[in-house]
């Protein structure tokens, strides 16, 4: 099972998938050149979610589709601290998102 973790070494978050880093996957999107950053919705936190999916989904279409509403509702409500992820967290979360993303909009 993996398990996604970010800490903070003074002002720089890092961020590790069983221990090693995280790939940012900015060939997908470049939301983010100086890194990865969590707890609010900006540029870094896209890219932290979108690395995330990206890894977890193998699926870099997928991952780039559900990466924003992922961010929103996982990636900006994360303590600033730090923090753990566990796969199974992230496939709940990414379950939520897929029905929100395809779901029609009404009005």
């Amino acid at each position: 099972m993996k398990r996604y973790q970010g800490t903070r070494n003074g002002t720089a978050a890092d961020v590790t998938v069983d221990g090693k880093p995280l790939i940012p996957r900015l060939d997908l999107w470049n939301h983010s050149p100086s890194g990865f950053e969590w707890g609010y919705g900006g540029s870094g936190p896209a890219q932290l979610a979108l690395a995330i999916l990206a890894d977890h989904l193998f699926d870099e279409d997928e991952a780039v589709c559900l990466h924003q509403e992922f961010k929103q509702r996982v990636i900006a409500n994360l303590p600033y601290a730090g923090w753990t992820l566990s796969e199974q967290e992230v496939q709940a979360a990414v379950q939520l998102v897929r029905q929100s993303v395809r779901a029609p909009v009404e009005g």
